[in-house]
């Protein structure tokens, strides 16, 4: 296994920050220890613990409902192609024998809520993405363990000690590459780039396994000629911002191994966004509403995440020859169910038609949050709920 960043037992730490670096643009980020910790299939994974009947079987959660959508599946259920934000007819065309499990957000927060505890024995500057994963910056740490890779396997174990799941860890200088660590050994796994690596782990892999690179920009990638890493990082700054805009500038550096962005400690959230490009545009509105419910779902979710309710509901719309346009709603109360989302953000989307040109992105964002004054109990139940 490769030598992990500080790692006693393979290289110690003086031995990785006197290692020559080719690229001299990763000097400043190598110093710091970034850990990604990502749970294995998570609410999948907390249903089969919970009932021995499911394990070993294809399993989604969600509802098996025309207009439902697949929240989590299993490993088991992943061999047939199943995937989160799939519509859950198709998952069940595609596996007959798939086994629907009405999510329970309140069980998946408090398991979650463990696994925060066992990071916070470990550092303060933790940075939750979701229930499932987050980002530790272990540089410097409470029980002062030199290695992150140590680190990283004391958490595996005491999460599977504690709660009986598994989770998988990427060990590395920056986020960006802590990210693609923890994807590369999935289930049940670790790996760790270090700076030395970084450059040159970059250059070998697709660009479709880019974290922050979705198929639509992966697919225009490949059409500009740029399958990996080291094609990414043969284009110029101004060729990339020329074609991908704002987000040009960080695939520019993440080609060359370089994602400076801090581990930001519970930073609290003031919107949440979710946005889709698609391979082909879309003309009609009967499309774009369907386009537009796993979008809804994300949305809807993240919110669940949070504990927070949103008030306003902005609908976001980018034509074939990159013209935006944007519709807003804003609840005097609060947005109190995924039924009540639906139903705004297909209002705002109706209202756009008939389009001047095709779409070729839409998005939903969630603003002006009220903190919910209980745990929602009632809102968990309907979250999925089509």
């Amino acid at each position: 296994m490769t030598a992990g960043l500080g790692a006693t037992t393979h290289r110690r730490t003086s031995d990785v920050d006197s290692t020559r670096i080719d690229t001299s643009e990763v000097a400043v980020a190598r110093q710091r220890k970034i850990l990604h910790i990502d749970m294995d299939a998570f609410y999948a994974s907390v249903e089969q613990r919970d009932n021995p009947e499911l394990r070993r079987r294809p399993l989604a959660v969600g509802y098996a409902r025309e207009r439902g959508v697949v929240a989590a599946a299993s490993y088991e259920a992943r061999r047939f192609g199943i995937h989160s934000a799939m519509p859950s007819v198709t998952a069940k065309r595609q596996c007959p024998d798939l086994i629907f499990v009405p999510p329970r957000f309140d069980v998946y927060r408090a398991v979650s809520q463990e696994i925060r505890t066992i990071f916070s024995e470990y550092t303060p500057i933790i940075e939750p993405l979701s229930l499932d994963e987050a980002y530790l910056d272990v540089t410097e740490n409470l029980p002062r363990i030199p290695s992150a890779t140590q680190i990283a396997h004391e958490i595996r174990t005491k999460i599977r000690e504690r709660t009986q799941l598994t989770a998988s860890a990427g060990i590395s200088y920056n986020k960006f590459l802590a990210k693609v660590a923890s994807d590369h050994r999935k289930p049940d796994g670790w790996f760790v780039i270090t700076p030395a690596m970084g450059p040159g782990f970059v250059e070998t892999l697709p660009v479709k396994k880019f974290h922050g690179v979705g198929p639509a920009t992966a697919a225009r990638m490949n059409a500009l000629g740029i399958e990996t890493g080291l094609d990414l990082r043969a284009k110029t700054l101004s060729f990339l911002q020329q074609h991908f805009g704002k987000a040009g500038t960080f695939y520019y550096w993440i080609a060359r191994g370089v994602d400076d962005r801090p581990v930001r400690a519970d930073r609290k959230r003031k919107s949440i966004g979710v946005e889709t490009t698609f391979l082909h545009d879309i003309f009609m509105f009967d499309a774009a509403r369907d386009a537009l419910q796993p979008i809804i779902e994300k949305s809807w979710r993240l919110s669940e995440y949070t504990g927070s309710h949103a008030r306003k509901v902005t609908l976001k719309v980018k034509y074939s020859d990159f013209r935006t346009a944007t519709r807003s709603h804003t609840d005097p109360l609060y947005i109190g169910d995924r039924k009540a989302l639906d139903r705004i953000s297909n209002s705002l989307l109706e209202y756009l038609f008939p389009v001047p040109k095709g779409i070729r992105l839409l998005g939903i964002t969630l603003s002006s949050f009220q903190q919910s004054y209980s745990t929602a109990t009632r809102q968990i139940e309907l979250a999925l709920d089509m």
